[in-house]
Parts: C-alpha cells; structure tokens; sequence
C-alpha cells in the first residue's frame, strides 16, 4: 500500500503538523513515516494508523 506525497503534505499542513508531530501523535517511527511519505511501500496496518492520527479516512491519503 503507498501512501499519496501530495495528499499526505497537504493533510499535514492543513493541520499544521510536521513529521516529528505526526510521530508523536501516532506512535509510528519519523523513520516510518518518512518512507511513507517519500511514497514506499507500507503495511495497511501502519496506513490506518496515520489515517487516525490524521483524522482522516485511510482513503483520502491512498494513491489514486
């Protein structure tokens, strides 16, 4: 599962967070979540967790 750059930028400055809050927030790793952005490969699990940290649907960060 890939998570979209773009979507995922715009989610995180929408709510004004950086990838050391996202890390916080979430419990994932700033290494994880770096690969996530960057637009690597991860788990579904490790998707719907950001999604929640988000607030957002899983869908609304997936590439199209």
């Amino acid at each position: 599962m890939r998570i979209d750059e773009i979507k995922l930028a715009v989610i995180m400055a929408r709510k004004k967070l950086n990838l050391t809050k996202l890390a916080e927030l979430s419990g994932i790793s700033r290494a994880t979540l770096s690969l996530a952005k960057a637009g690597k490969r991860i788990k579904p699990e490790t998707a719907a967790i950001i999604a929640d940290a988000l607030r957002c649907d899983v869908k609304d960060l997936l590439e199209d």
